[in-house]
């Protein structure tokens, strides 16, 4: 190993891993659908009502085919897009609870939803259960994004409890996944536009590492009068 002398260059641009998340219905598969070479795999059935390069998974199994699938490489996508992340979190709860069986305590367990076991111990295998996924699927694109919805979180701010916009995933996991994304983007509505916040502050827990991300709020799709869109993923995925 020889340490550096000198600064280096940034060596990359466009995210690679982005969280995309808002309320339900704000639009999100709809622009997703609108990305370019953006598989979609989806686990709400909700992308029969847009125009979109998507497949529907609706178990563990499934999802596995497709990693198969996707592992033999003859054909790759320039993103991948999980749709969405509380979906996955239910989808891979068998997972979570092999992933327990393989320990020393856990070897005699009969059951399949281990959110159940005492003092939230559970919730340890779902957090690697839902890594391990995030990281196989982003190994087979250049972009892996994470599409999921908002809850709402009370947090004490200066004496005051005010209420947080954060990715909806339960216990520990939703801060754990988001500090693991380059970019994290609440969506939202306003009139004939979609809107992407990376802009930190207010409600939304939000930020991104690529420079021309950080801090803005970015119109990414645009409808006229006929409901035809416009999308401008380009502001996102720079140089393509």
């Amino acid at each position: 190993m020889k340490l550096p002398t000198e600064k280096r260059k940034a060596t990359r641009k466009n995210p690679k891993f982005l969280i995309l998340f808002g309320k339900p219905k704000c639009g999100k598969t709809t622009i997703l659908g609108g990305l370019d070479d953006n598989l979609i795999i989806d686990l709400e059935q909700g992308s029969s009502f847009v125009d979109a390069l998507a497949i529907e998974v609706n178990n563990l199994n499934e999802l596995k085919e497709l990693k198969e699938e996707l592992t033999k490489g003859e054909i790759k996508y320039k993103r991948i897009t999980i749709d969405t992340a509380t979906k996955l979190e239910e989808l891979i709860l068998p997972l979570a609870a092999d992933k327990y069986r393989e320990t020393p305590m856990g070897k005699n367990y009969k059951g399949s939803d281990i959110r159940k076991l005492p003092n939230g111990s559970g919730y340890l295998y779902i957090r690697e259960a839902f890594k391990e996924v995030i990281e196989v699927f982003g190994k087979f694109t250049d972009t892996l994004i994470l599409s999921g919805h908002t809850k709402d979180k009370l947090i004490n701010k200066a004496g005051k409890e005010l209420s947080e916009n954060q990715l909806d995933l339960s216990g520990k996991l939703s801060s754990i996944i988001s500090a693991q994304a380059d970019a994290l983007g609440f969506v939202y509505r306003k009139e004939n536009q979609t809107i992407i916040n990376f802009n930190g502050g207010g409600d939304s827990i939000v930020e991104a590492r690529p420079q021309h991300l950080r801090g803005k709020e970015i119109v990414i799709a645009e409808s006229d009068e006929e409901g035809n869109m416009t999308y401008f993923w380009d502001k996102i995925f720079l140089n393509e």
